[in-house]
């Protein structure tokens, strides 16, 4: 598979000069004096020089042309290679551009019959060097979006006729509701001031799906953005917008699989290019995910559940790629890399990371990682078992070498012990427990601060909801999330208690509309116009938390320190330097006063503590009297 794959590195540095004279060079032997695109499609659209590894491989899509031989006078740029697609309608050019420079050029393809199709390609510019893309780490909190359901700038883009589902109801949880990309720049402001320093958007590439388009997981067009969210120019300016507020914009991405409406799927360019390809071109029963992730790491599975597991289909709307072929592997890391030079991007959330091909996976991340060093990926693996979850991470000692290359995961196991730890009663093995003993599952990871901790998401019920409905433990949640050695991530709507108690865990009421994303909302959560008093106190103690959190360099890097539940509290230090910052958590709804000297360790006595939330200075002594359930953040830096 490693032979079969194009893995692109960058030069590691250049100056913007140099990228300058690139840009106003002549660049190549021929001049161009017609731009013409005679072809019907040619993907990836255009390219960049600079790249380390210069090898760019073409999907040319266009009626008969594997008949057709293709040329390029240019001397600088070499084909390698060309390979017809088992469809007469494909050719995958291989391309050598080591020598070529910034501009435009043309490929000609002589048909049987001596007619010349012309396609003229670019190579751009890079406008910033590989270094300056800088990923997301655990000093940062991000902000999770479903951008159809967050806020509609444009209704104009509304509908779209030419596309497979043309109506607009607010009133259906599985329709379209027009939420745009223009809805998540106009509200940068609100995102910004609330404390977050990155947004991580659902997918927005086009999903011409007949219904449930809404979510993005089902991609038609892997290079285009769906109109219905808005063009590319409004996607490049949503991230500079975000780069210049010093926020880092992460796109999600499907390397798993795609959309049944995907355009490929009418005419497939190789028997292999999805799994399962002949029972879904005879019209037969389709074969699914038997979901059994464990075959990625179980030294005794059986080759049966591998294959199950990792060539099923996921749903019958969601075709499965398959990145054993080498040109669909090809296709995917070049598409990665486009989105990420074409957007500026800081990192990619991927999803369902443990159901594509796993020897692809790591080739996928370790070509995106090796031309951008300082880059991150959060990949998806929705397990409760940490075993699981850092077998993904990037330097975990697996013993059958497995190497993924991943920067992040996804800790679903801290977050259902939070939900544990808090709705359950205080026993030895129950309460708060579950999150201390889940603490210590640390030991394992590579990087514990690099790992991706969340309240809740897309795809699960809302913390509120899953939390019963208690404000005090949805805040104690929060609070205990955002304090750990953790990247977090919190799901819009989240500030204002939003749940979905009506039907929980339907995924439709979860992705509930953010109220003041539409015009004539009669509650706006972007002003506080109409929200509850509940919802304005939750909305005001998670930007003060966030924004603490923000520029605190003891959560992000300092030393953790946690001692064992005690009398229904439990007690986290995070220290660095001169600084502690204390997080309790205590459920106990009667008063109760905690003897201090079982932290003796932490050196506290005598000092002055700042309640973060409430500002009030305490001094640590021998005890401390809590009088309502909650959580208290204090730190040893008074200003």
């Amino acid at each position: 598979m490693k032979k079969l794959l194009i893995l692109i590195t960058l030069i590691s540095c250049f100056s913007c000069k140099q990228s300058e004279e690139k840009t106003t060079a002549n660049t190549s032997s021929e001049t161009i004096t017609e731009v013409k695109n005679d072809l019907g499609r040619v993907e990836p659209p255009h390219w960049w020089t600079d790249f380390k590894n210069t090898k760019l491989q073409l999907l040319v899509k266009h009626p008969n042309i594997a008949t057709a031989t293709p040329s390029i006078a240019n001397s600088n740029i070499k084909i390698e290679k060309v390979q017809k697609g088992e469809s007469p309608n494909y050719l995958f050019i291989d391309l050598d551009i080591a020598k070529a420079t910034v501009g435009k050029f043309n490929i000609e393809f002589k048909q049987e019959n001596g007619e010349i199709l012309t396609q003229t390609y670019e190579l751009k510019a890079r406008t910033k060097a590989a270094d300056q893309y800088i990923g997301f780490d655990s000093s940062d909190a991000i902000y999770l979006i479903t951008p159809d359901r967050f806020a509609n700038a444009k209704p104009e883009n509304d509908i779209f006729e030419n596309l497979n589902e043309k109506t607009i109801n607010r009133e259906d949880d599985y329709a379209r509701h027009g939420g745009d990309i223009k809805g998540i720049t106009t509200h940068l402001n609100y995102i910004d001031d609330l404390g977050f320093t990155g947004i991580w958007s659902c997918p927005l590439l086009t999903n011409d799906m007949k219904s449930g388009s809404y979510h993005g997981y089902a991609i038609t067009d892997y290079y285009q953005v769906d109109p219905r969210f808005g063009t590319f120019d409004e996607y490049k300016e949503l991230a500079d917008k975000a780069n210049e507020r010093g926020m880092k914009l992460i796109m999600d991405q499907v390397a798993n699989h795609c959309g049944l409406e995907h355009w490929w799927m009418k005419d497939l360019p190789f028997s292999d290019w999805v799994n399962y390809q002949k029972d879904f071109e005879n019209g037969e029963k389709i074969t699914f995910s038997n979901h059994r992730r464990t075959t990625n790491q179980d030294i005794y599975a059986s080759q049966s559940d591998k294959k199950g597991m990792s060539n099923g289909w996921f749903v019958t709307t969601m075709p499965d790629l398959n990145q054993r072929n080498p040109f669909m592997a090809n296709y995917i890391i070049q598409n990665s890399i486009w989105w990420i030079e074409s957007l500026g991007l800081s990192g990619i959330r991927q999803d369902t990371y443990p159901y594509p091909d796993k020897e692809f996976m790591s080739n996928w991340a370790g070509a995106i990682m090796t031309e951008y060093p300082n880059f991150s990926i959060v990949g998806e693996e929705w397990s409760y078992n940490p075993l699981l979850i850092g077998y993904w991470q990037k330097g975990a000692k697996n013993k059958d070498g497995y190497e993924s290359n991943l920067t992040s995961t996804m800790d679903f196991a801290m977050q259902s012990n939070t939900v544990q730890a808090l709705n359950e009663e205080e026993a030895w093995d129950k309460g708060l427990v579950k999150i201390y003993e889940g603490l210590a599952n640390d030991f394992y990871y590579t990087k514990p601060k690099d790992v991706m901790i969340f309240p809740d998401n897309h795809d699960m019920s809302r913390i509120f909801t899953q939390l019963k409905g208690d404000i005090a433990n949805t805040k104690m949640a929060l609070s205990y999330q955002l304090m750990l050695p953790r990247i977090p991530q919190i799901y819009y709507g989240t500030e204002i208690l939003m749940n979905d108690f009506e039907n929980p865990g339907d995924h439709g009421l979860i992705r509930t509309d953010f109220p003041g994303g539409w015009q004539g909302d009669t509650v706006n959560a972007f002003t506080g116009e109409g929200l509850t008093d509940e919802q304005k106190d939750m909305q005001a103690y998670l930007k003060k938390l966030l924004n603490f959190r923000k520029n605190n360099t003891t959560i992000h890097e300092g030393k953790t320190v946690h001692f064992a539940p005690f009398m229904g509290t439990y007690f986290l230090f995070r220290t660095s330097g001169e600084e502690t910052v204390v997080h309790i958590i205590n459920k106990n709804d009667n008063p109760i006063t905690i003897d201090l000297k079982r932290y003796a360790e932490m050196n506290l006595k005598g000092k002055t503590l700042k309640n973060v939330i409430t500002g009030e200075q305490m001094t640590w002594g021998d005890d401390m009297e809590f009088k309502e359930k909650g959580s208290i953040i204090l730190t040893t830096k008074l200003k």
